[in-house]
């Protein structure tokens, strides 16, 4: 058992010339390569000066985040409206700037955060050989605030970014809709009545006929879908504009459909001339036949909804009691 104890806690060597591990001391002599030391190794000293350069780096590049999480923060605040030194315009100036380095400053964050993490990690295991640990705590708390931060200011604006995207989308439909309105509007004054169906409206568009000098027009119809075209467009006629020879009974044949004659000529002027119409667009979901489709009768633009004639007010009428 002693022997066993002695030979388990002898002294193992590595050459430093080759590499082989063996039991003694190198200057025996190596027994792979046969170096050997040319004297006795040298004492510790007795005091060693304590290592700052983690410290430092741990300092420096969570004093470096911050800095840069402030210019950026800085500079959104004086670029916003003038306004007040108030602390809700510094955090909004903080949101912006967070917006603006989401796809930067976030991975970089968490890269520098693991390695600042694990440099610290190391030097709790020795901290005697190390000095200023509580700078190295510091800018490690830093390296971990900032991205924190980032998130936090990002997550507060999300709900009225989505609002405000929501309300961008309601914008463009609302501007498609005064866009068909518009078009509508030139054919009448053009033809002297509202297209039967927007096949004719496009066709007269594509065929120069009405003014579309920015292509605004051309470019809203073509968003059109086919249901839309189909089924979304409802013209009427509250006064049938008879011929201009004279008044005369309506028949079968005078009243037609509107999909017999698409083409705006002087046929039509025979039967019904349409003078009101009304136009169901899908919403910003862009699906038709939901409740946020927009309705536009005869320039008024409403949501479904909101349509008074689809939704009519509920009257309650209530029970006074005389005394």
């Amino acid at each position: 058992m002693q022997l066993f104890k002695a030979k388990r806690y002898k002294q193992v060597t590595i050459c430093p010339c080759c590499g082989f591990r063996f039991e003694g001391e190198l200057i025996s002599g190596c027994e792979a390569c046969g170096a050997r030391a040319v004297g006795e190794p040298l004492p510790k000293p007795e005091y060693e000066l304590p290592f700052y350069g983690r410290s430092l780096l741990l300092a420096v590049t969570g004093a470096l985040m911050v800095l840069a999480f402030l210019t950026e923060t800085i500079i959104a605040f004086f670029q916003r409206p003038r306004g007040s030194f108030g602390f809700w315009s510094w955090v909004a100036a903080g949101e912006t700037a967070s917006w603006k380095l989401k796809w930067i400053a976030l991975p970089v964050t968490i890269i520098v955060l693991w390695g600042t993490r694990k440099i610290y990690a190391s030097m709790l295991r020795t901290p005697e050989r190390f000095c200023a640990m509580g700078y190295a705590r510091s800018g490690l708390l830093a390296s971990a605030i900032v991205p924190l931060l980032i998130a936090l200011l990002i997550g507060i604006t999300v709900p009225e970014r989505l609002r405000q995207h929501q309300r961008a989308l309601e914008a463009a439909s609302y501007a498609d809709g005064y866009t068909y309105d518009r078009a509508l509007r030139l054919y009448r004054t053009e033809f002297g009545r509202l297209p039967a169906e927007l096949n004719d409206l496009i066709r007269a568009v594509n065929q120069r006929q009405l003014p579309d000098p920015d292509g605004s027009i051309i470019s809203a119809l073509n968003r059109l879908d086919s249901q839309t075209s189909a089924t979304g467009y409802t013209p009427r006629a509250d006064v049938a504009a008879l011929p201009k020879q004279g008044p005369r009974p309506l028949r079968g044949a005078v009243i037609r459909k509107a999909s017999i004659n698409t083409v705006p000529d002087d046929t039509l002027a025979e039967g019904l001339a349409f003078t009101n119409y009304e136009l169901r667009l899908p919403g910003p979901d862009k699906v038709t036949g939901t409740d946020d489709d927009l309705i536009v009768r005869d320039g008024v633009i409403t949501k479904v909804s909101e349509d008074p004639i689809r939704n009519p007010p509920s009257t309650s009428s209530s029970k006074t009691t005389q005394p």
